[in-house]
């Protein structure tokens, strides 16, 4: 093993350097975009249509492909970051945002409402002067009968 280490220490360097990078990285852009989002962003059941469709189709999905190469290029960091230092959950939270897939905004809304990532969120809004995000109606539990409650904090 430290045979290989030695003979493939150029590659460690560069590993290095790139979860650096992207530590650094997510440090600036997470808040920013979480910032970013707007407070009814989960309220409603059905996301409204976007701008990307009332635009000429070449730019448009020049614009699509990019958005989506960004939200992959964001969950494969946030998954790297879950064993190295930087904010995993959120950056893989924020790669599905940008991704486009069938069932996208219900998964959003899900993984929205899990306290941890909904305090995160909602610190970092804080932080940046906005107010928290609404969560929306959650659907009461089939045992109780009783809904839980509206906003996560």
């Amino acid at each position: 093993m430290i045979d290989w280490i030695r003979s493939h220490d150029i590659v460690l360097w560069w590993l290095a350097l790139g979860s650096a990078l992207t530590f650094i990285g997510t440090l600036v852009l997470v808040p920013i975009l979480v910032v970013r989002i707007p407070q009814d962003y989960f309220v409603s059941r059905k996301r409204s249509r976007s701008t990307w469709r009332s635009m000429h189709p070449v730019p448009g999905l020049a614009l699509l492909v990019a958005k989506n190469v960004c939200g992959l290029v964001l969950i494969l960091a946030g998954v790297a970051m879950l064993v190295l230092p930087g904010q995993g959950m959120l950056t893989i939270v924020l790669g599905i945002m940008l991704l486009n897939f069938p069932g996208k905004y219900r998964l959003e809304r899900r993984v929205a409402r899990m306290r941890p990532v909904a305090r995160s969120i909602n610190w970092m809004r804080a932080r940046g002067g906005h107010p928290p995000l609404k969560v929306g109606y959650v659907r009461p539990h089939r045992s109780t009968g009783q809904k839980p409650p509206r906003s996560v904090s």
